[in-house]
C-alpha cells in the first residue's frame, strides 16, 4: 500500500486494475481516492459505496479482525496488484553531481578564474623566453581547487540533509560567516584590483611618460610579461585575501565535534545542531529515564485502610485483597512487561516493558507472590477487553470473562484519576466499604500528596464486576470505567540520577534555565524538580499543572497568546500533568517571545511519537536513544544513546567549543590576510613587486586554511566553557578583545616585515632584492621575509588559541596533538622549501644565524601577545566588533514565508485538537517510520513467540503508549472529564465492533488524518477498521 503515493508505480499498474478488478471488488485508484478522503467525507463513500467497513473487506478478501489470510500465493498476486508496502528511497546524487554543485560556491568561483586565468596565462612564452616561474604559479593556483572542492561537497551534503528535514532556523553561525566571507572577499576583490591598477600605470607612466620610450613591436613580449607579472600579483592578492577556509574550518570543527560527541553519549544528526546547542538559553527537558534513572520501584502503598511507609509483609495483608491485587497487575499489564533475573549475580532483576509496570510486578514479587501463573492460567487471547493507556484516559483497563460467565474489569491509572471513579474500596478485612467524596478528598490529602512530595509516582489499582446478562455496552466508556472498587494505592520512586543536580547546577551557571515538562503529579513533579536542584525553595519560581497553564495563555476564544505566555514562560520551572500539546505551545512560545533582547534557544528533549512537532519546532531536539520511538528520533537532532540529562551538558560544552574554534581560527586568519594583503599591496605599489611571491603566498595560504583549521578547529572543550553565558544569537563573531589580538598582532607583524622589506639588507649585510629585474634568481633578501613572515604565523597561531584575553596561551596545548603535530609538521616544511624551494619557490638557502633571526622574530609574537593582553580592551573605544548577524540575515525570506504559514496552520490545528500532531508527522515522513517503529517494538523484548502477534502486547509497550489519541479540548483537564457531560461525548472513545480488537480501539490513528471532527476520527469508524487491516 506504500506505493499508492507512488506515481510511477500508478501509471505501470493501470493496466493490471482492468485485468484485476474482478479478483479484488476494488482497484488500486478507488483505494488511492479513498485514502485521499479524510473524516465524515470517507465515513459517507464507504457507505455509499461499499456498504460499510465489512463490504469493502469481504471485497478485498480481509477480514477486519484477523486480517490477510497469509498465503504465499495471495500476498504476490496482493503485491503485484496493489504493490509492495514500501516507499522507494530517493536516489543518491552522485559525486560529479555534488563535485558540479559545490562548484557554484561562490568564494570558490573566485578562485576558479583566478586559476584559469593565471594557468592560461602560464602557457604563453614569448620567444627565447623560458616560463617555469610562471607555469609554477598558475599550477600552484590550482593547487586550492580540490581542498575547496572536497569543502564544497561536504557542505552540498549537509545543506541537502537539512533541506530534507525541514529545518526552519538556518545555522546562525553558518550566516555570520557567510556574511563575513562575502565583505573580507568583496575587500579582497578591490583590494586586487587597486594593486593591478597601480602597477599597471605606475609602469606605464615610467616607462613611456617619465622616460619617454616607445612602444616598439619588438619589445612587445617583454611588456606583456610585465603586464602578465602584475596580473599575478594581483590575483595573488586576490587569493589571499578571498577566505575560503572559513567554511572549511566550521566542516572540520562540526565533523571533529561529532565524533567525539559519541563518547559522551550524543549522536549527532544534524551538524549544525552541535553549534547551535553552544548558544541554548533553555532546556526543557523529561523527567522519566532523563532525570531519573527510569527504573521504578514500589516502595510505599496504601492498602486494608493501612498507609504502609514501606513493603507490607504478606501476612499483613487480606487473603482476598492480595488475590485481586496480584490478578489485577499481572493481567492489566502488557505481556511483554516482566522481570527477568539479573544478568550478573548480585546485580539488580533486569527490566523489560513499560517501567511503571515492572515497578507494579516488582511489587508483587516482593509480596512474595508470582505473576506468571495468572499470565498463564489467563493468556493474552482470553483477555476480553482492553482500554489501553492514553493521555485521556490516564489509565489502562482490561476485562476478563469470569468462569461463571460474568465480568471482571481490572483498572489502574494514575491516583487522583481513578479515585474519582472509586464508589468503594477493600477495608481492613478486604471487603468493599462505601467510598464517598470527602473520604477521597481525606485520602489524597492524608496518603497521595504526602507520597507525591516524597516524590513518588501514586498508581491507583481497582477493579469492577460486571453481570453477564445483559451484557454491558463495552463501547459506552464512561460508564464501563465508573463506580470502580479499589485495591490499594501504591508510590512509585524513581530516583534521580546521582550526576542530575551537578550538570542542572552547571547548566544554571552557564546562563541556560532548565525546566521539567512532565506527565506526572504536580507535587511529585515539584519533589523531583527540588532534588534535581532545578527550583530551590524561597525562589521566585512557577509550577504549572497543563490544565493551569493552558487557561493561563489562552483568552475568552481559546486561542493562545503570546501575550499571555510571555508572562508565564520567564518564571516557569515545571510543567505537571502536561500533554504533548502543551511542550510544543511552551518551546513554541519561548521560541518566538520578543520579550528579552536576545532570542531565545530552546533545547528539547522527547521519547515519543507525539513529541515529534516539538522535537521539531525547538531549535536542537534530544530524542531518546533507549525509550524513544522511531518517529522521535526521526524528528529529532541529537540522540542520547544513554537517556540521560547529563549528556545534553556535554553537548553544551562541545557547541561552545565549536564556536570558540571558530573564532580562534578567523583571529588567526584575519591577521594573516591583513598583514599579506598589506604587504603585497603596498610592497607592489612601491618597489612594483610583491616581497611575498605568488606560489609562497599558496604556501602561507594553504596554512592559515587547511592546517589551521585542522589544528585550531579540533581543541578539545574543558569545563571553563561554562562558567560564562550563553553568547546569543546576535553575538559578533569578532569580539572587541580579538579584534584587538588581531589588529595588535598585525602591527607587529607589519613593522617588521617593512622593516626587513626596507632595510634587512643592510642588517643581515647582503644584496637587496628590491626592484630586481625579471626572471632573475631568488634573493636571500626576499627569503629572509618571507620565512619571517612564516614563523611569526606559527607561533601566533599559538597565540590564537585564546580569544578571551587569557595570558597562558600554553594552557592545555598537549591535550590536542593534532595541534602540535601540525605546527611541528608545518615547520619541517618550511625548511625543506626554504633550503630546498629554490626557483619553483623563489627561495634561496638561508645561513644558520640567518635562520635564528627568523625563528626569533617569531618568538616575539609570544612577547608581543603579553603585551596585547595588558592593554583593557574596555579603554580601546575605537574598536568595533564584526560578524552580526541581523534579525532580517538571521532568516531567508522564504523560510520566513514557510514559517509564517506553519504557525497559522498550527494555531488553527490547535483549536481543533490533535491533527497538529498528525501534521507534524506527516512532514517527516510517519508513515514509513511507523511501520518501522512497529516492527522494532513489537519484536522488542518478547521472549515466546506466540505473544509476538499480541496487539495487547505491543500496544501497551512504552514505546507505544501514544497520546493525545482522541481530540482534547486544552481549556479543560483530565480529571475534569467527569463533572463536565458536555465533554464526555466528545472526550470518550468509541470502540470498533471487535471487542477483542481493543488495542485498534486506543484510537492510535496514524495513518488518518482527524481533523474534521470528533466523530470521524473514532476508532470504531469504518475509514479506520479498513486501514487497520489493511
Amino acid at each position: 500500500m506504500g506505493d499508492m503515493t507512488n506515481s510511477d508505480f500508478y501509471s505501470k499498474n493501470q493496466r493490471n486494475e482492468a485485468n484485476h478488478a474482478g479478483e479484488f471488488g476494488c482497484t488500486l485508484q478507488e483505494l488511492r481516492s479513498l485514502m485521499e478522503l479524510r473524516g465524515t467525507e470517507a465515513v459517507v463513500k464507504i457507505k455509499e459505496t461499499y456498504g460499510e467497513t465489512e463490504g469493502l473487506c469481504r471485497r478485498l478478501k480481509t477480514s477486519p479482525t484477523e486480517g490477510l489470510a497469509g498465503t504465499a500465493a495471495d500476498l504476490e498476486k496482493r503485491k503485484l496488484i496493489f504493490g509492495k508496502n514500501f516507499i522507494p528511497p530517493k536516489k543518491p546524487k552522485t559525486f560529479l553531481q555534488l563535485v558540479w554543485e559545490a562548484l557554484q560556491d561562490v568564494t570558490l568561483i573566485i578562485l576558479e578564474i583566478a586559476a584559469i586565468i593565471s594557468l592560461g596565462l602560464s602557457f604563453y612564452q614569448p620567444p627565447g623566453e623560458g616560463n617555469e616561474a610562471k607555469q609554477q604559479d598558475g599550477a600552484a593556483a590550482m593547487e586550492m581547487q580540490p581542498l575547496k572542492s572536497a569543502e564544497g561537497g561536504e557542505g552540498d551534503d549537509k545543506d541537502k540533509k537539512k533541506s530534507n528535514m525541514h529545518k526552519k532556523e538556518k545555522s546562525v553561525l553558518q550566516g555570520k560567516l557567510t556574511k563575513l566571507a562575502v565583505q573580507i572577499g568583496k575587500a579582497g576583490l578591490v583590494m586586487s584590483a587597486i594593486t593591478v591598477i597601480i602597477l599597471v600605470l605606475y609602469f606605464a607612466i615610467d616607462t613611456f611618460v617619465v622616460n619617454k620610450k616607445q612602444w616598439l613591436p619588438e619589445c612587445t613580449p617583454v611588456y606583456v610579461q610585465y603586464f602578465v607579472k602584475f596580473f599575478i600579483i594581483g590575483v595573488t592578492v586576490l587569493v589571499v585575501a578571498v577566505p575560503e577556509g572559513l567554511p572549511l574550518a566550521v566542516t572540520i570543527s562540526l565533523a571533529y565535534s561529532v565524533k567525539k560527541m559519541m563518547k559522551d553519549n550524543n549522536l549527532v544528526r544534524h551538524l549544525d545542531a552541535c553549534e547551535t546547542m553552544g548558544n541554548a538559553t533553555a532546556i526543557c527537558s523529561d523527567k522519566t529515564g532523563t532525570l531519573t534513572t527510569n527504573r521504578m520501584t514500589v516502595v510505599q502503598a496504601y492498602v486494608g485502610d493501612v498507609h504502609y511507609k514501606e513493603i507490607p509483609d504478606p501476612d499483613s495483608v487480606p487473603a482476598k485483597t492480595l488475590d485481586l491485587l496480584v490478578n489485577a497487575i499481572a493481567i492489566n499489564s502488557a505481556y511483554t512487561t516482566k522481570i527477568l533475573p539479573p544478568e550478573k549475580e548480585g546485580g539488580l532483576p533486569r527490566q523489560v516493558g513499560n517501567k511503571t509496570e515492572c515497578g507494579l510486578l516488582g511489587f508483587v514479587l516482593d509480596l512474595k507472590q508470582d505473576y506468571e501463573p495468572v499470565r498463564n492460567l489467563i493468556p493474552e487471547e482470553k483477555l476480553y477487553k482492553v482500554y489501553t493507556f492514553n493521555s485521556v484516559r490516564k489509565s489502562m483497563s482490561t476485562v476478563i470473562k469470569m468462569p461463571d460467565g460474568s465480568f471482571r474489569m481490572y483498572s489502574k491509572g494514575a491516583s487522583e484519576i481513578v479515585l474519582k471513579k472509586c464508589s468503594r474500596i477493600l477495608n481492613a478485612a478486604g471487603e468493599p466499604r462505601i467510598f464517598r467524596p470527602r473520604d477521597r478528598d481525606e485520602m489524597v490529602k492524608k496518603v497521595i500528596e504526602p507520597m507525591a512530595c516524597d516524590g513518588l509516582r501514586t498508581i491507583c489499582v481497582a477493579f469492577r464486576d460486571f453481570n453477564s446478562s445483559p451484557e454491558p455496552d463495552w463501547d459506552n466508556e464512561n460508564d464501563i470505567l465508573s463506580d470502580l472498587t479499589c485495591i490499594c494505592v501504591v508510590g512509585i520512586e524513581d530516583p534521580v540520577r546521582p550526576e542530575v543536580p551537578e550538570a542542572i547546577r552547571k547548566c544554571q551557571r552557564a546562563g541556560i534555565t532548565v525546566r521539567m515538562v512532565t506527565g506526572d503529579n504536580i507535587n511529585t513533579a515539584r519533589a523531583i524538580a527540588i532534588k534535581c536542584g532545578i527550583i530551590h525553595p524561597g525562589e521566585d519560581f512557577l509550577c504549572l499543572e497543563g490544565k493551569e497553564f493552558n487557561r493561563r495563555i489562552r483568552n475568552e476564544k481559546g486561542e493562545i497568546e503570546q501575550e499571555r505566555i510571555d508572562k508565564i514562560w520567564p518564571k516557569l520551572r515545571v510543567l505537571a500533568r502536561s500533554s504533548p500539546t502543551d511542550k510544543h505551545t511552551l518551546v513554541k512560545g519561548i521560541i518566538d517571545s520578543t520579550q528579552v533582547e536576545q532570542r531565545q534557544v530552546v533545547a528539547v528533549t522527547g521519547d515519543g511519537t507525539n513529541d515529534g512537532p516539538a522535537l521539531k519546532k525547538a531549535d536542537v531536539g534530544f530524542a531518546m536513544g533507549i525509550a524513544g520511538t522511531d518517529v522521535a528520533k526521526e524528528a529529532s537532532d541529537i540522540i542520547l544513546t544513554d537517556d540521560n540529562f547529563s549528556s545534553i551538558v556535554k553537548a553544551v560544552m562541545w557547541g561552545r567549543n565549536v564556536y570558540d574554534s571558530i573564532s580562534k581560527f578567523l583571529q588567526f586568519q584575519l591577521t594573516v590576510n591583513i598583514v599579506a594583503v598589506i604587504v603585497a599591496f603596498t610592497g607592489a605599489c612601491i618597489t612594483q613587486d610583491s616581497p611575498l611571491k605568488a606560489v609562497q603566498m599558496l604556501w602561507v595560504n594553504l596554512i592559515m586554511d587547511t592546517f589551521a583549521s585542522l589544528a585550531l578547529a579540533t581543541e578539545p572543550p574543558t569545563e571553563a566553557l561554562l562558567l560564562r553565558k550563553p553568547y546569543g544569537r546576535n553575538k559578533p563573531l569578532i569580539s572587541r578583545t580579538m579584534m584587538k589580538n588581531i589588529l595588535g598582532h598585525a602591527v607587529y607583524q607589519l613593522t617588521l616585515i617593512f622593516t626587513l622589506l626596507f632595510v634587512g639588507e643592510k642588517m643581515f649585510k647582503i644584496d637587496s632584492g628590491r626592484n630586481a629585474p625579471l626572471h632573475s634568481p631568488p634573493s636571500e633578501h626576499y627569503t629572509i621575509i618571507f620565512n619571517t613572515f612564516v614563523m611569526m604565523q606559527l607561533f601566533n597561531e599559538i597565540n590564537a588559541r585564546k580569544i578571551h584575553g587569557e595570558r597562558n596561551v600554553f594552557d592545555g596545548i598537549f591535550r590536542n596533538p593534532i595541534f602540535c603535530t601540525i605546527v611541528l609538521g608545518t615547520f619541517a616544511i618550511q625548511i625543506v622549501i626554504v633550503q630546498f624551494g629554490g626557483k619553483p619557490f623563489s627561495c634561496s638557502p638561508l645561513q644558520l644565524d640567518q635562520w635564528m633571526w627568523c625563528v626569533f622574530i617569531g618568538l616575539g609574537e609570544l612577547v608581543w601577545g603579553q603585551v596585547i593582553a595588558t592593554i583593557p580592551t574596555s579603554r580601546l573605544k575605537f574598536l568595533k566588533e564584526a560578524g552580526r548577524l541581523t534579525e532580517k540575515e538571521e532568516v531567508p525570506e522564504e523560510e520566513l514565508n514557510e514559517d509564517v504559514e506553519e504557525i497559522d496552520h498550527a494555531e488553527r490545528e490547535l483549536r481543533r485538537g490533535q491533527i497538529l500532531w498528525f501534521r507534524g508527522l506527516n512532514r517527516i515522513q510517519t508513515q514509513i517510520r511507523v511501520v518501522k517503529a512497529f516492527r522494532s517494538s513489537l519484536y522488542e523484548g518478547l521472549e515466546k513467540p506466540e505473544s509476538r502477534t499480541s496487539i495487547h502486547n505491543f500496544m501497551t509497550h512504552p514505546e507505544f503508549r501514544i497520546e493525545d489519541s482522541q481530540p482534547h479540548i486544552p481549556l479543560i483537564d483530565d480529571t475534569d472529564l467527569e463533572e463536565d457531560p458536555a465533554l464526555k461525548k466528545n472526550s470518550s472513545p468509541p470502540s470498533s465492533l471487535n471487542k477483542n480488537n481493543s488495542a485498534i480501539d486506543s484510537g492510535i490513528n496514524l495513518t488518518t488524518d482527524t481533523s474534521k471532527s470528533a466523530t470521524s476520527s473514532s476508532p470504531g469508524s469504518p475509514i479506520h477498521s479498513l486501514e487497520t487491516s489493511l
